[in-house]
């Protein structure tokens, strides 16, 4: 039977991200919500760090317990991210990527193309860990899609702005078929692709769950 999935984590995603989590089949539901915690608590971090060395230091203890073998000490998040085994140094990628995002603003291409990477290399592990049968590298497209959409539709300073919108211009967002665990992927990349990475509206509510069901 599977493991309930912990609502005080899913409480601290996103909408959009909560929409794709719904779509994750038991099998990788867990999965998927380690993933999309982790990233929610380390935009959380980047968000509300009043000095980049402050950042640098809470992410570093982040990157420090993703890299510890042993049992976590009273942290459900990193409990929920045990099973990854080696496949956690995708999300170590992850606090790599968060950790470009704490340069003083406007971040350059570098810094956004930095947090996308991170993102599509933890996907990429996700399928890995989850077993799906699908290519790695097709995953971490698909998420790099995902994370540079999102950029674009959160991002308020102009030049980050301009600069997200001229990694998405050069981005391939060809679709993939993707098996039923990555369908939270197929979720966020469709999104992303439409330009509705914040999913909000009737009309982003609407085409997620098309994404969702029918994968496509």
């Amino acid at each position: 039977m599977p493991t309930p999935l912990h609502p005080e984590l899913i409480a601290t995603l996103p909408p959009v991200h909560r929409l794709a989590l719904a779509y994750a089949p038991a099998t990788t539901a867990q999965a998927w919500l380690g993933l999309l915690a982790l990233d929610a608590r380390l935009a959380g971090v980047v968000r509300s760090a009043r000095e980049p060395v402050l950042g640098q230091l809470r992410l570093a203890w982040w990157r420090e317990r993703l890299a510890d073998q042993g049992a976590p000490r009273g942290e459900p998040l990193l409990g929920l991210l045990m099973p990854w085994g080696d496949h956690r140094a995708g999300l170590i990628s992850l606090v790599d990527g968060w950790e470009a995002m704490l340069g003083e603003a406007p971040l350059d291409e570098a810094a956004l193309a930095a947090l996308a990477g991170g993102r599509a290399e933890a996907v990429a592990s996700l399928a890995l860990v989850s077993g799906a049968a699908t290519p790695p590298d097709a995953a971490h497209r698909l998420a790099t899609g995902w994370a540079l959409g999102d950029l674009a539709t959160n991002l308020t300073h102009p030049d980050e702005l301009s600069a997200a919108r001229a990694l998405c211009l050069a981005h391939d967002w060809r679709v993939e078929r993707l098996p039923r665990g990555l369908r939270p992927l197929v979720v966020l990349h469709g999104l992303a692709r439409r330009g509705q990475g914040h999913a909000g509206g009737i009309v982003a509510l609407l085409a997620g769950m098309r994404l969702g069901i029918f994968g496509r």
